[in-house]
C-alpha cells in the first residue's frame, strides 16, 4: 500500500535556524497518528509543512505518491487534504454556517444545489442541522470547531491534518467531535494537548521534541479518561 503521506529527512527553517531536523514520517490509509511534545516545539509547523503552507529547507514532501516541491503539486494534493487550524476564526470567513460548509464542494466543482446539499449532509451528520442558517461569528467556541470540520468532511478529504481539535469544545460537542473521527475512514495526523483524547483516537503517536521526532508509545489506563500517557519509545 502506497502511503498517503511521507516526510523523508525534513528540515524546516525560521529566522535561519533549524526548527526541526531530520523528520521522517509515514501516514497510510487508515493510520491515525498523534504528533505531541511541548509548547513551541514545532508541531503546527510540521502540518503546514506536510500541506505546503510552510516549505522544507531539506529532504522531501511526498503526497498521495507525488513527491511535492511546488505550490502547483501542493495545489493538487490539497484537494484531498483537509486542515483543521487551531483558531477556528481563522478558518471561518463566510457569513452563514452552511455557506462555508459548502465553500469547499463548491471550490471542488459542485454546482450550488449540491454543494449546499452536501453541506446540509454533512451538518447532520455532526448533529448540526439547527445551525445551517446562523451566522458563523455568533456560534460557541465547540460550535465553530465542529462547523470547521463539516466543511473539511464535506469535501470528503482521503487524509484530515487536525491542530489541536479540542480546544474550546464543550463535553457535548466533544462527544460528536469525537464521534465524527471515530467514524472517518481515511487517514488523519493529529497534534494534542489532550491525551485522552489521543488514548481514544490515534493508532500510534510520536513526540517532537527539540525539533526531532521520535516514536513514541500510548499507554492508556483500562478506563483512559483517568490516566492516558504518551513517552517516547
Amino acid at each position: 500500500m502506497i502511503p498517503l503521506v511521507t516526510l523523508s529527512d525534513v528540515e524546516i527553517h525560521r529566522e535561519g535556524r533549524a526548527v526541526i531536523s531530520h523528520a521522517s514520517l509515514s501516514l497510510k490509509m487508515g493510520e491515525r497518528l498523534a504528533i505531541v511534545g511541548p509548547n513551541g516545539a514545532g508541531k503546527t509547523t510540521l502540518l503546514r509543512t506536510i500541506i505546503g503552507l510552510e516549505r522544507a529547507a531539506a529532504g522531501k514532501v511526498v503526497l498521495f505518491g507525488q513527491d511535492c516541491a511546488r505550490e502547483a503539486d501542493f495545489r493538487t494534493a490539497r484537494r484531498r487534504i483537509g486542515f483543521l487550524f487551531q483558531d477556528s476564526d481563522d478558518q471561518l470567513f463566510c457569513p452563514s454556517v452552511v455557506e462555508d460548509v459548502a465553500f469547499g464542494p463548491l471550490n471542488l466543482g459542485a454546482s450550488e444545489k449540491e454543494a449546499r446539499a452536501t453541506a446540509l449532509a454533512a451538518l447532520e451528520g455532526l448533529g448540526l442541522a439547527h445551525l445551517a442558517e446562523r451566522f458563523t461569528h455568533k456560534l460557541s467556541g465547540g460550535e465553530k470547531r465542529l462547523v470547521c470540520l463539516a466543511g473539511l468532511l464535506a469535501m470528503r478529504p482521503d487524509v484530515l491534518l487536525l491542530d489541536e481539535p479540542t480546544n474550546g469544545v464543550d463535553a457535548e460537542n466533544g462527544a460528536r467531535l469525537r464521534a465524527a473521527l471515530a467514524a472517518f475512514e481515511g487517514a488523519m495526523v493529529l497534534v494534542s494537548h489532550d491525551d485522552a483524547f489521543v488514548a481514544e483516537i490515534a493508532t500510534r503517536a510520536m513526540v517532537l521534541r527539540e525539533g526531532v521526532l521520535h516514536p513514541a508509545e500510548i499507554h492508556a489506563h483500562p478506563h483512559f479518561h483517568a490516566h492516558p500517557h504518551i513517552h517516547p519509545v
